[in-house]
């Protein structure tokens, strides 16, 4: 049986499929709000600098001559694998117009998180085959030395300007965005793009890359086609909703948004950043989440829409004196996404301020009756479908099963250079794998099938919304020569939703060495390669790992290990 979105979600309108991104958000023949209606799209949320649309126009198309130039590229000689650029930077409001820039040359971004290490960068780099990189003043040491490896030149590498960024005396050396957009105004005008009918499905964008359950980060090929589907899946969807709420709130059809998630991330990038200029919204970016700049912010900018992630729901529900001390009262509603937001946070939101619509996303889905711990109905132009581990098609609500995606926002050409991976998520006739379980069931009113996100079935964690594959870190510890072996799971952490614990088996030689000393030694070893987020939480050392007959790690034995700790332990708080 096929789940499709409930009868008031509006049918999806024709999807240009020979448009590049930046000519279907800038001209009104494809449906987006009129421009002299919109807001100014990209404003700072801590210097208060702001680009009308005309100004992103001109600023794109400016920065896109002068890296013609300095990359000595031609708009439509060479593959588009030869004109690969990295953006490695926190948010700032030029990240949009280069990457429209870069794509203007018929080149593609590769997003690289901020908090990537130089060897998780480097990696990235290099399996991107990247040529040039842009980054911030707080980050060039990093990108400096990733560059240097890759073998990307000095002069292909250029800066973001990030609202309060540490400085860099080494920056100056480097040609800003704003420099870039100053030179290339007394450039010669670009030629036209020469593409072919239907080029938008095959020519892509943006290379993405996630954590894969091998430990390798997989780069998503992310087509023109698939983030112009994209946002008019969510525009078309929440347009009848949308307008109900604002009319309540205020007297204009328009939101002000808030970006505090990286646009590294494909949820902040097309979600909300594309989103939000398409329909004629502000977008108010944040360089990063720090809780007084966001409040700030909210209050300063009249902030209408908020887009969150649970640790950062956790974070202002942790801080009820702090947010007393700032008026929230425009905000009308907020978004969840990246990981799933329990029922008990959601309702403590909803207690908290009771003139929000909390609404959870799952990436695909939009709640219009609210059931809190639900994703929500699935947003126009999506099916979905659920199989028994038989492959057996569930037709009935209330009956998990590993959850199966279609939809034109979906990707058709699957992974970079890694066939058999796209083989078992990409299948044939467009469906897409999740490694997700989950149910469709009734909302709470009963009007609408809503989806339920019960278990993740790959075995990826996700900290602060972040995926880590467990057999990253794993390998990564068997580095150690302390380490015999290692089972890496998710333990719950009230701050980022999940965090790490290593349960490791001491090498022979290093069975001497107590469990504290040990413990930081290898916490530490993690420290020095990872990010952040991949950090150790806990190490437990036990004298075996459980494994099947195969070799392979019986990892639900080793949460049940942790279960039965922690029950015999009590509530951590």
């Amino acid at each position: 049986m096929v789940f499709r979105p409930p009868k008031w979600v509006p049918q999806m309108p024709s999807i240009p499929d020979s448009t590049p991104i930046l000519d279907f958000l800038l001209q009104e023949e494809f449906g987006r709000h009129k421009i002299s209606q919109s807001h100014p799209p990209l404003v700072c949320g801590i210097s208060g600098r702001e680009y009308s649309v005309p100004e992103v126009s001109k600023r794109t198309i400016s920065i896109a001559k002068s890296l013609l130039k300095s990359l000595e590229w031609e708009v439509n000689s060479g593959t588009q694998w030869e004109k690969v650029v990295g953006v490695f930077a926190f948010n700032s409001i030029d990240t949009l117009p280069v990457a429209w820039a870069v794509q203007r040359l018929n080149g593609i971004v590769t997003p690289v998180n901020a908090i990537s290490t130089a060897e998780e960068l480097t990696s990235q780099l290099r399996s991107s085959g990247a040529k040039a990189l842009f980054t911030c003043a707080s980050l060039l040491s990093t990108a400096l030395k990733a560059a240097d490896i890759v073998g990307i030149p000095r002069r292909h590498i250029f800066l973001l300007e990030v609202a309060a960024d540490q400085p860099n005396h080494g920056s100056i050396y480097f040609r800003t965005a704003s420099k870039l957009a100053a030179e290339g105004q007394s450039l010669p005008p670009l030629e036209p793009i020469g593409w072919s009918p239907g080029q938008a499905k095959t020519q892509v964008a943006f290379l993405c890359y996630s954590s894969g359950t091998s430990g390798t980060p997989k780069g998503v090929l992310i087509s023109h086609y698939n983030v112009i589907s994209n946002i008019i899946q969510m525009h078309t969807t929440e347009r009848s909703v949308r307008k109900e709420r604002l009319s309540l709130a205020r007297s204009t059809e328009l939101d002000i948004g808030i970006c505090v998630l990286p646009l590294s991330h494909i949820y902040a990038l097309v979600a909300i950043a594309h989103t939000s200029f398409y329909r004629g919204d502000k977008c108010v970016i944040m360089p990063k989440y720090e809780i007084n700049s966001f409040l700030q912010a909210i209050e300063m900018f009249k902030v209408s829409l908020l887009y969150l992630v649970p640790p950062i729901v956790l974070n202002i529900l942790q801080s009820p004196t702090l947010v007393s001390k700032y008026d929230l009262s425009t905000i009308s509603a907020v978004f969840t996404a990246a990981a799933p937001l329990g029922k008990e946070m959601a309702l403590a939101l909803e207690q908290a301020f009771p003139q929000w619509k909390i609404r959870q996303a799952y990436g695909f889905t939009v709640e219009n009756d609210i059931s809190p711990g639900s994703s929500g109905s699935l947003v126009s132009g999506y099916e979905a479908k659920l199989l028994t581990p038989d492959g057996i098609e569930i037709t009935a609500l209330d009956v998990p099963g590993e959850l199966y995606l279609r939809s034109p926002s979906i990707t058709s050409l699957g992974y970079f250079r890694n066939n058999q991976a796209s083989k078992e998520t990409f299948l044939e006739d467009g469906w897409l794998r999740t490694g997700d379980e989950a149910m469709f069931r009734l909302s709470e009113q009963g009007k609408n099938e809503h989806l339920w996100i019960t278990d993740r079935l790959k075995e990826l964690i996700k900290v602060n919304g972040l995926q880590v594959a467990p057999s990253e870190i794993e390998s990564h510890l068997l580095s150690h020569i302390a380490v015999a072996d290692v089972c890496v799971i998710p333990i719950p952490d009230l701050r980022t939703g999940e965090a790490l614990k290593a349960y490791i088996v001491k090498a022979e030689d290093c069975r001497g060495i107590d469990d504290v000393s040990l413990g930081e030694i290898l916490k530490v070893h993690v420290q020095e390669e990872k990010a952040r987020y991949k950090w150790l939480k806990e190490i437990a050392f036990v004298d075996r790992i459980p494994k099947s007959g195969t070799g392979k790690i019986l990892r639900n034995a080793v949460k049940e290990w942790e279960r039965s700790l922690r029950r015999q332990d009590g509530p951590r708080l």
